[in-house]
């Protein structure tokens, strides 16, 4: 599944395609994408949902996490995300 900027997926699908995987923040992941050559950022809506906020290249990492670290809580409100978030590790 190639994924896209908006897509909600499950945590399964939003990792199966990098090396490796981080939360940067909490609710904020950022895993590789060895087939679309980038970085995707997403949002932990829930304890399997994840939101594609962005795609980045290598060297814009850093710059996008910092902005949308920012925003993790108001995303989760509008997509109507509990509190029990869960951190994990590929």
């Amino acid at each position: 599944m190639e994924l896209r900027k908006g897509d909600i997926v499950n945590k399964k699908s939003f990792l199966e395609k990098g090396l490796f995987a981080r939360e940067e923040y909490e609710g904020l992941l950022v895993s590789s994408d060895t087939v679309q050559q980038c970085y995707n950022l997403g949002v932990q809506l829930d304890e399997d949902r994840i939101l594609v906020v962005d795609q980045v290249q290598e060297g814009n990492v850093e710059e996008k996490v910092r902005s949308w670290s920012g925003k993790i809580q108001e995303i989760q409100k509008a997509y109507g995300s509990g509190n029990d978030l869960q951190n994990y590790i590929k």
